[in-house]
């Protein structure tokens, strides 16, 4: 039977305890897609968005979901973060923007949930800023690219 790192021998939930672990340069990169109408697109790209610059705004949502991860995930640490970057792609083909979040700390746990975090809320951010023009809008495709650092070593998602 698999063992549960956050649970503890009386069936219940705990924090795992990372004290023993060695401090070490962690870095975790995530993505997200939101697909959208061209015309939508057309005006965030164009920013003529009645709202504002939409993928400013994004970024910056997303910079602070990062830092917030532990207040709205139960189980993860309060992080000390040394980067955060939210990036923009847009697919004009796909009618898309593909967005992109690194994160990094040099700590004893991962920066994964706070890089998924922020592109979680970037891309809320981008839905709620465009939803009168495109209800339609999917937000897809958030996963892990890839992830450095700590004990289980490196991890790239491989294609498809």
């Amino acid at each position: 039977m698999a063992t549960f790192t956050h649970i503890d021998a009386q069936g219940r939930v705990r924090m795992v305890d990372v004290t023993s672990k060695k401090a070490t340069l962690r870095t975790a990169t995530a993505q997200g897609v939101v697909i959208m109408q061209p015309g939508t697109l057309k005006k965030v790209l164009e920013q003529t968005v009645k709202k504002g610059n939409v993928l400013e705004t994004a970024r910056i949502a997303g910079i602070m979901a990062a830092k917030k991860t532990s207040d709205l995930i139960p189980m993860c640490h309060p992080l000390s973060l040394t980067h955060i970057s939210v990036d923009f792609f847009p697919e004009t083909d796909a009618n898309a923007i593909r967005i992109e979040a690194t994160v990094r700390l040099i700590g004893q746990t991962g920066v994964e949930m706070e890089a998924l975090t922020a592109i979680t809320v970037a891309a809320l951010t981008i839905y709620d800023m465009c939803k009168s023009y495109d209800r339609a809008m999917e937000i897809a495709d958030i996963f892990l690219l890839e992830k450095s650092g700590g004990k289980s070593g490196p991890y790239i998602r491989q294609s498809g």
